[in-house]
């Protein structure tokens, strides 16, 4: 049986009383504006942007926690990687501002790594915080407070075939349920004796023993994938344009929400084609001498 993300309705708040097509729209002009741009003065709208729709969700830290918890620890690491090694934004600058430097207290080899912490690579690390949060906190807000019995429906009004709006449909619940089979599986294999807590050795050791979890997972998810083919096969689904029994219409705040992200992309491309996108280091931290000068 498939399963859904812990969608509950939630009075008052602001993106479920929306129509998810509108929303859907919005998200992806949000995307755009985001990726179009590395000054961390445009980046910081979309962030609060991106803060107002998690704070009028009405999602609480119970529900969301371990979704927050991967969200914070995924972009915190990033971010310190791309600060200490300079990794990602050479391309966005040619000239580093050196603000301080430490040698790390060993050799590799004759060497001693130096770690340097210039300007450029702050801002850069900043930005990229900045950015991925955004995103992701808009991507969390989908299947926590999107019906999930409205995906299927949700597709096919933005204009996608059948077969794309139900591939989508059964997508976004195939992750949930995988981690549910998961679940059950690692329960059953517990309280047969297995102790996962006991995986050592290397890599290749460690999959070979994390096997009686794997091989039932991932048997059950191929079963379970035939029958669900052989039911829409059993149903003729795909010979002719199917009916769907939720109907959805749009309403003023969603023209309104459509609008405001259509603006929102459009203006974020232009300033981003006459040169505002760029990377953005302000006037203080250039003060700094030139690394290499």
């Amino acid at each position: 049986m498939l399963v859904s993300w812990r969608y509950r309705h939630r009075p008052g708040s602001v993106v479920q009383a929306l129509d998810p097509r509108a929303w859907m729209i919005f998200f992806a002009c949000f995307l755009v504006a985001t990726v179009m741009t590395w000054d961390l003065r445009l980046l910081l709208p979309l962030l609060a942007i991106a803060l107002f729709f998690i704070f009028t969700s009405r999602l609480t830290w119970r529900d969301t926690r371990r979704a927050w918890l991967f969200i914070s620890g995924f972009v915190i690491f990033f971010s310190l990687l791309t600060l200490l090694t300079g990794r990602g934004g050479v391309e966005h600058y040619t000239v580093e501002h050196l603000i301080g430097s430490a040698r790390l207290p060993f050799a590799l080899l004759g060497w001693t790594p130096t770690l340097l912490l210039t300007s450029e690579r702050l801002v850069f690390a900043v930005s990229m915080l900045v950015r991925v949060f955004s995103l992701a906190s808009m991507t969390v807000l989908i299947p926590y407070c999107i019906n999930p019995a409205l995906y299927g429906v949700t597709f096919r009004g933005l204009g996608l075939p059948d077969k794309f709006a139900y591939a989508m449909d059964l997508t976004m619940r195939f992750i949930p349920t995988f981690g549910r089979d998961f679940q059950l599986t690692m329960d059953a294999q517990r309280a047969r004796g297995y102790e996962l807590e006991k995986v050592e050795g290397g890599l290749l050791s460690q999959v070979r023993k994390l096997a009686p979890l794997l091989v039932p997972v991932t048997i059950h998810a191929v079963a379970g994938s035939e029958d669900i083919i052989d039911a829409m096969d059993l149903r003729a689904f795909g010979v002719q344009p199917r009916t769907w029994l939720l109907e959805l219409s749009y309403r003023r705040r969603d023209q309104l929400l459509i609008a405001a992200g259509v603006m929102l992309m459009v203006g974020y491309i232009a300033l981003s084609l006459i040169g505002f996108g760029r990377l953005w280091v302000p006037e203080a931290l250039q003060a700094f001498p030139v690394l290499g000068g």
